[in-house]
């Protein structure tokens, strides 16, 4: 099985952020066929775009000062690491479960390039909004990819100039990258609401359109839950 290796040995540096793993025995696992067809024989990256209503969230926000993006990383974040489907990976050809996964994301720079890094996953949105300001303190003069980079993340970034439609990222490796690609456009308002387009690629042998759905499904009702609090 050929596996994307060099992701790995790109980010090796940072163990610090990586979190525990278990190995996935493909003759044991539920999905053991499944995944051995989407890798092996039929290897399909799954991408779907979401309008979600982002106003609950934009108010919490404004009521305490916070920035609307690394709030909204973080509820992608709580949604993706609260199932295992976008948890999977790879330690030296073996497939992985890590038990937590953190965002990898873009932050724009005034030259028209950015910077990338990986702010640790907590369960906590205030933990976790503190833990990126620091990070954003920390690299504000980096650019490029940053040495914070752990083997368990996923993609997130943002086009925050347009509001899309559709949006699909292409990752050129041999085809086993499972972690997920996030990406969401300009908000929009329309009445009470903000809309948004959020959108998710993710390996088929590791998730199905079942577990894409839920995502935003999911993404939705834990934005609506700002309004109360």
């Amino acid at each position: 099985m050929i596996v994307a290796d060099r992701f790995i040995n790109i980010i090796r540096g940072a163990a610090k952020l990586a979190g525990h793993f278990q190995k996935i025995d493909l003759a044991k696992w539920s999905r053991g066929e499944l995944f051995r067809f989407y890798i092996e024989k039929m290897r399909i990256v799954m991408s779907l775009t979401v309008d979600v209503d982002v106003a609950p969230l934009l108010s919490y926000a404004k009521r305490r000062n916070m920035k609307f993006y690394p709030a909204m990383i973080w509820v992608v974040s709580k949604v993706i690491n609260s199932h295992n489907e976008f948890k999977y990976g790879w330690d030296d050809g073996s497939l992985i479960l890590w038990d937590f996964v953190s965002p990898s994301y873009t932050v724009a720079m005034e030259n028209e390039n950015f910077t990338k890094f990986v702010t640790e996953y907590d369960d906590s949105l205030a933990t976790f909004y503190d833990r990126t300001m620091a990070d954003r303190k920390k690299y504000q003069n980096s650019e490029g990819i940053c040495d914070s980079q752990a083997p368990n993340f996923f993609d997130v970034s943002c086009l925050p100039w347009v509001k899309y439609t559709h949006f699909d990222v292409h990752v050129f490796d041999e085809g086993t990258f499972l972690a997920p690609v996030v990406t969401w456009g300009k908000y929009e308002f329309d009445g009470g609401k903000a809309q948004m387009p959020l959108t998710m690629n993710i390996h088929h042998a590791v998730a199905d359109g079942f577990h894409l759905s839920r995502f935003f499904n999911e993404v939705q009702e834990l934005i609506d839950s700002f309004a109360d609090r």
